[in-house]
């Protein structure tokens, strides 16, 4: 309503809150990758250019250690 009002370069982005349930939903999807991902073999984590070591240390991470990805 009063955003008209105001200039575009003023506007700040505002964060969205996430639900309770969305955040369990993405805490399970990133379990998920990080299992499927300390099953990888070799040749596979190769072509992501993930060590093993890398691929174990980011799996052990626990489920609601989230990344900061937006």
């Amino acid at each position: 309503m009063f955003a008209a009002h105001y200039p575009t370069a003023t506007r700040t982005a505002v964060p969205r809150r996430t639900s309770f349930i969305s955040l369990i939903a993405q805490m399970l999807r990133v379990r998920s990758q990080r299992i499927a991902l300390s099953n990888l073999d070799a040749a596979a984590l190769a072509d992501l250019g993930v060590t093993r070591a890398e691929a174990l240390k980011e799996a052990n991470r626990p489920f609601w250690d989230l990344p900061n990805v937006r």
